[in-house]
């Protein structure tokens, strides 16, 4: 697919046609959410004004039709990502909700004192905190693969690590920060020698990449709708089936369960056992219709895509004095972020006057404080690309970059 047809793309994108301070917006923040196409924005209108209903109860046509359309975007989310069955496919809030899902059933179920949990020193903060709580709760170990400082994970001590009582392995794919892919086939394929369950936090990865979690051999997969297009407030727990059979509900109520009296109830089959009370409908339906989108582009295409804008940020970049890009070695295998500093600017600095360029960019510690503090800075400022990028977007914030020289010095 050539530059012009991912220029084109941006028409589908009713938020660019808004401009912002009297210029046209560029939007340089998809790893916290993306923007959203006409098609989810028009599923999720048409559930509202034409089948507003609950699901899997009613027997009225609109309830009929609501029910479809919600286990369809089930079915569509579970082929998207090469699930064995849609029924191993279970909506939550959000890729953190997910995560918290797995720490307070299935980890609280089969761990116990003395067991470790493995983590990288690159987690996103919904990846980490739960499993502090939860090793705090039950007095667990949590020990973690250390980076390079090229941004790829150091992997010759595994064996060392996995050996270590461990019992639960929870890493990234791919990192928020510094964009790099983390070869999680062979890292989760050496865990299970060891006998060791693993999660993927996919929340960077099912969006700009394909993905299948058969060959994966994963055991528990998250990401969130919102960084594929989809609305917010929705999110998937991929797990193998014999897992989910196994273990108790996070939430209870209405839904999830088959069979009440008043001193005890059934649950329900999975995935539904797991999804207690009125879900997020229009969200799943969104999310669904997002999945539709970026399966007519192709999912070898966006992520061909935005290495291309990462090579051409790089070159772009190069000219630039003082200016330093974290985990620039790891070119090879790398998402389309960019954490950059820039000469002795605060972050916030810079990301407010691209702001007045009409340039949307991310600034902070990206819930990496973790990370930050390996990288030696409290805060980078972040670039990330999508679908809708072009390098016309890279010009421009090259060239707003220019301007916070000036403005600075």
């Amino acid at each position: 697919m050539s530059s012009d047809i991912f220029q084109d793309i941006k028409n589908d994108f009713p938020i660019f046609s808004n401009q912002i301070n009297g210029k046209d917006f560029v939007y340089l923040d998809s790893a916290a959410t993306t923007q959203k196409p006409n098609d989810v924005i028009d599923s999720v209108v048409h559930y509202y004004k034409n089948c507003n209903s609950n699901i899997h109860r009613g027997i009225y046509s609109i309830s009929i039709e609501a029910t479809e359309l919600y286990e369809d975007a089930r079915s569509n989310i579970g082929k998207f990502i090469n699930a064995k069955s849609s029924h191993e496919i279970v909506f939550t809030r959000n890729a953190t909700e997910a995560v918290n899902l797995v720490a307070n059933t299935w980890a609280s179920q089969n761990l116990k004192e003395g067991d470790s949990i493995i983590l990288t020193e690159m987690e996103h903060h919904s990846n980490l905190v739960p499993w502090q709580i939860l090793a705090k709760k039950l007095n667990l170990k949590l020990n973690f693969i250390e980076i390079q400082p090229d941004g790829e994970l150091i992997l010759d001590k595994l064996d060392n690590l996995f050996q270590e009582n461990a019992k639960f392995l929870s890493l990234t794919h791919v990192s928020n920060v510094l964009g790099t892919i983390n070869p999680i086939k062979d890292i989760i394929s050496k865990a299970h020698e060891h006998g060791i369950t693993t999660l993927v936090d996919a929340a960077q990865s099912v969006p700009h990449m394909p993905v299948d979690v058969q060959d994966l051999d994963s055991d528990f997969f998250v990401f969130s709708g919102h960084k594929m297009l989809g609305p917010s407030g929705i999110g998937v727990l991929h797990a193998k089936k014999t897992l989910l059979e196994n273990m108790e509900p996070f939430l209870y109520g209405g839904d999830m369960i088959s069979n009440v009296s008043l001193r005890e109830a059934q649950w329900n089959d999975v995935p539904w056992k797991f999804e207690a009370g009125t879900p997020n409908i229009a969200g799943a339906i969104g999310l669904g219709k997002a999945v539709d989108y970026l399966n007519q582009i192709g999912m070898d295409v966006i992520h061909k895509h935005e290495q291309e804008l990462y090579n051409y940020a790089i070159d772009r970049f190069s000219e630039l004095k003082d200016f330093k890009i974290f985990g620039l070695e790891n070119k090879h295998s790398t998402g389309g972020v960019i954490s950059f500093s820039y000469s002795d600017f605060h972050p916030h600095d810079i990301a407010t006057i691209l702001d007045g360029e009409s340039i949307a960019v991310r600034a902070g510690h990206h819930c990496a404080q973790p990370l930050m503090e390996k990288l030696g800075v409290p805060a980078t400022t972040r670039a990330s690309f999508y679908v809708y990028n072009d390098t016309s977007d890279i010009d421009k914030l090259f060239n707003g970059l220019q301007k916070v020289r000036s403005v600075l010095t």
